[in-house]
């Protein structure tokens, strides 16, 4: 009978060790297209809070996800499980929305920031092919 609550006590053992807490952290550099000033990085900013969805619902940020910029960083810091490549759908999103997509990719930095750059367009080896 006492043998019992022993193997209780052993199972409930690991979740204990498991109670740390896992949170994801991403950031986007926006320093070369809002120092050019065709990027609002507060406008930015604010799609961001309205758009993402927690538990498929948006504006419903709450503790969990917290945005926060800084000069011509956004950070995105999550306790839920975040994906990196959601962020880059919402940014190409936004490019889209405001015309920008042209111009501007996103491309990962390392591992957890994304940065925005502008597309390489060689006009000289165009202006060599149209020379033959």
């Amino acid at each position: 009978h006492d043998a019992l609550p022993i193997s209780v006590v052993c199972k409930m053992a690991p979740k204990d060790k498991k109670s740390k807490k896992e949170s994801w952290r991403f950031a986007l550099d926006l320093t070369h297209p809002v120092e050019d000033g065709i990027f609002d990085s507060a406008n930015f900013e604010q799609f961001l809070k309205e758009k993402v969805k927690v538990n498929g619902k948006t504006g419903n940020l709450g503790n969990v996800v917290h945005i926060e910029r800084l000069k011509n960083k956004i950070t995105v810091k999550s306790e839920t499980r975040f994906s990196k490549r959601y962020l880059k759908y919402l940014t190409k999103k936004y490019l889209k929305k405001n015309n920008l997509r042209d111009w501007l990719r996103v491309v990962a930095s390392d591992k957890e920031t994304y940065e925005l750059r502008y597309f390489q367009i060689n006009e000289d080896a165009e202006e060599s092919e149209s020379e033959d």
